[in-house]
């Protein structure tokens, strides 16, 4: 993936010194300041764009009303983490005048397929894709691109065929903040890797970054990969099935990189099974409320937080521009091999540990305090 630049950050900053006496005007006050955001750069790129006049062949008219087609397909159910972003990109889409249809099924890409054709057959005018399989979209993205609709890649990039956007956030800094957590924990010792899907490009930038922190431990002989396995999907249950299965054979380790939250759940499960969990550190992503739980519990190291408002309100607005029939500007791109850089729109990642628990997604409204502290009453103010 070839980066430039990063964009600047699309958040209205509050007042400085502002103090919120409750997390319900906290919450409050940060989404408006989301809807802000979306709202404001979906103005500065129409204003941008009117003066350039850089625009596709099929365009709304300022006037007309604008339909988002939103596919997701897992192979499970949908997860927390999908459920959050739908709601804040259909809010946003709302909020800037246009309708979305979400479609969603636990059906695979097959089914995914499916979905895209009938939105394509409702006549939207972009579509918005949380590809399940990032190898087979390629047939029906190029059909949606044939009929002129913008194509957006929502969180996982689609390889192998031309798309209009790719919005996401810096996996690659996911694994490095995974490399950072463990090799500060766990110096010297034995690892091992649990990564996600083959499915999801997303996983080979997470172990990309995760492998550019550990490497240099690697050759001098203080940390040693003892086993490295992959996921056919992103799911607990496998993740259950094939942890189990090394540590029938060998559960010696000091310290377990799992690709997200759901994988970090099943590893530290099987870990309490051995008297272990809180004796290994485990590190994942998505600040899923379980895992938060589990930091401030000491099961857990450490979690990968990824500000999903900033990321579904910068995809709503950049949705609207490009229906309108802009392209919209950055200066980062992707390479998902179709023989076009993609444009990318990135959001930064951010770790959180338990000393960081009440700056982070506590801060942000993600999780309110007295669900993260539900075991530890006390400390719930």
């Amino acid at each position: 993936m070839k980066e430039s630049r990063r964009n600047g950050d699309c958040s209205v900053p509050l007042c400085p010194g502002a103090v919120f006496k409750c997390a319900a005007l906290q919450r409050a006050a940060l989404k408006c300041t989301a809807l802000l955001c979306a709202a404001l750069l979906c103005a500065a790129l129409l204003i941008f764009f009117t003066a350039t006049g850089c625009r596709r062949e099929k365009k709304v008219a300022q006037d007309d009303s604008i339909t988002i087609g939103f596919s997701i397909a897992t192979d499970t159910f949908i997860l927390e983490r999908w459920n959050k972003d739908i709601k804040i990109f259909t809010g946003a889409a709302r909020d800037l005048g246009a309708e979305v249809i979400v479609q969603l099924s636990a059906g695979g890409t097959k089914e995914q397929i499916a979905q895209i054709n009938f939105m394509l057959d409702k006549d939207i005018d972009v579509l918005v894709v949380i590809a399940h399989d990032s190898e087979m979209l390629s047939g029906v993205v190029k059909k949606a691109r044939d009929a002129k609709i913008p194509v957006i890649a929502y969180d996982r990039l689609i390889m192998g065929v031309q798309i209009d956007a790719y919005v996401s956030f810096n996996n690659r800094e996911v694994g490095r903040l995974f490399g950072r957590a463990l090799s500060h924990a766990v110096p010297e010792g034995r690892y091992l890797i649990v990564n996600g899907s083959v499915h999801d490009n997303n996983s080979y930038e997470v172990n990309a970054g995760l492998h550019e922190i550990l490497d240099p431990l690697i050759a001098p002989g203080k940390v040693h990969i003892v086993r490295e396995i992959w996921l056919d999907e992103w799911s607990f249950d496998e993740a259950l099935e094939k942890i189990g299965e090394v540590f029938s054979e060998d559960v010696d380790f000091d310290a377990i990189s799992c690709a997200n939250d759901q994988i970090a759940e099943a590893a530290i499960q099987l870990l309490s099974e051995y008297r272990l969990a809180g004796k290994v550190a485990v590190v994942g992503q998505d600040a899923d409320i379980g895992a938060c739980q589990k930091v401030v519990e000491g099961t857990q190291l450490m979690t990968v937080y990824k500000p999903i408002a900033k990321l579904a309100n910068s995809a709503a607005a950049i949705a609207v521009a490009l229906a309108r029939g802009m392209q919209v500007p950055t200066e980062l791109s992707a390479d998902n091999k179709s023989g076009s850089m993609i444009p990318f729109y990135i959001q930064e990642p951010q770790p959180v540990y338990r000393e960081t628990m009440d700056t982070t997604v506590i801060l942000d409204g993600f999780h309110s305090r007295e669900v993260v502290y539900r075991n530890f009453p006390g400390q719930v103010k």
